[in-house]
């Protein structure tokens, strides 16, 4: 094509258009302005598989807290850094901006004073964390992480209440929070909508999100609204496939539109990464559906070297064996007991292998005994790169 592609494969990359998703946003909209206007709203949290959107819906939704004048960050949460420690970074930046206000700096004071004891108590090398802050503080944290988070929230709160401001923290990848993190954001959020303050949250996390904080705190049911991001509608789909390039007068033929869904199963990140491909290899301003079919090895290739194959390079051999026992099971979702008996093990002797993988974030629990991947089409992948599903522990035994 002579003009650059309109789509985006990237990682939380914003679509130029972003189909499907336009009911998720008029909500976040609502409550983005109710939260603006001092009234507190349930803190929102995204689930869903990898690559159907979420981070994007993240993204989207900070757009409109900036045309609101909310006070935000972004974190993004990884399995070796500290929440704690993104947290109250984020805190500090957002205390400075207020404490300008002529109104709240006596509260500003306050909520540096006690941020500044905070970060003092948690050191990172000990799962608790410190900012280098040196100044002396007239404030004494309890050293209980739940009661300091809260303390701090709630600090944070009033002084945007008196500022007339509000403060939203855009969180993805929650599932990677530790329990005793998850536990004290939880109670936080807890205590300031109790007590009205304008402080909220929109979090982003794979489907395991929503037995995490049921296990951490029985109440999280009712604190949080869960909103589940899944694969596009057909009408959607066509759309995210179709509209990006009409914009730069390129047309598909309704047989190439179908080609693609079938592919992408509806799923954005594919969508995404197919039509791009198409775009780069295609030179005709009208695409037909052979078009689609000579640019799929290329497409799977790309899927293949970078989507999947990180993926499967994070776990071990006993685990790959676990995910190609997965696949012979023959549908999806399968039982662990399934899973057990392909291996020829007890489902006691494999469920610390299936708690890795969920820990990895490669599967998750669909339901009592039962699990599926967190990657759409991964089991497909795994077919390619081994046909006959050789698992190599069997073919040792045997």
């Amino acid at each position: 094509m002579r003009y650059a592609s309109p789509y985006t494969p990237g990682a939380g990359a914003m679509p130029r258009y972003l189909a499907g998703r336009e009911s998720m946003l008029e909500e976040a909209d609502k409550i983005l302005e109710a939260v603006a206007m001092g009234y507190p709203q349930k803190p929102v949290i995204y689930y869903g598989l990898r690559g159907v959107g979420k981070t994007v819906l993240l993204n989207a939704i900070e757009e409109k807290a900036e045309e609101l004048d909310i006070l935000y960050a972004h974190i993004e949460i990884a399995e070796k850094r500290s929440f704690i420690v993104q947290i109250a970074n984020a805190s500090k930046k957002i205390i400075h901006r207020m404490s300008v206000i002529e109104s709240v700096k006596d509260l500003g004071h306050k909520a540096l004073g006690i941020l500044q004891a905070f970060q003092v108590t948690y050191n990172p090398e000990e799962q608790t964390f410190t900012a280098g802050i040196a100044e002396p503080s007239m404030y004494v944290s309890s050293g209980v992480l739940s009661d300091d988070l809260t303390e701090m929230f709630v600090a944070m709160g009033r002084m945007a209440a008196k500022a007339k401001r509000a403060i939203c923290f855009f969180v993805d990848e929650i599932q990677y929070m530790k329990p005793n993190e998850m536990e004290a954001l939880i109670n936080a959020l807890h205590r300031v909508n109790q007590l009205r303050l304008p402080i909220t949250i929109y979090g982003a996390g794979l489907p395991k999100i929503l037995k995490i904080l049921g296990e951490v705190k029985f109440y999280s049911e009712r604190l949080f609204q869960y909103i589940e991001v899944a694969e596009l509608s057909d009408h959607a789909a066509t759309d995210a496939i179709v509209k990006p390039a009409t914009e730069l007068g390129v047309q598909y033929e309704e047989e190439a539109v179908e080609e693609i869904k079938e592919w992408s199963k509806g799923y954005p990140f594919f969508i995404q990464e197919l039509c791009n491909t198409i775009w780069e290899e295609t030179g005709s301003e009208i695409i037909k559906k052979s078009d689609v079919e000579r640019v799929i090895p290329v497409f799977l290739d790309k899927l293949d070297k970078g989507f999947f194959k990180i993926r499967y390079d994070r776990c071990t051999k006993k685990e790959h064996d676990f995910l190609f026992a997965m696949v012979r099971c023959g549908s999806l979702p399968c039982t662990i007991s399934n899973v057990a008996k392909i291996l020829g093990k007890r489902v006691s002797s494999i469920s610390p292998t299936r708690a890795q993988l969920i820990s990895k974030g490669i599967i998750y629990s669909t339901g009592h005994g039962e699990i599926d991947f967190t990657v759409p089409q991964f089991d497909r992948y795994l077919k390619r790169i081994n046909p006959d599903l050789i698992i190599e522990s069997i073919e040792a035994d045997e």
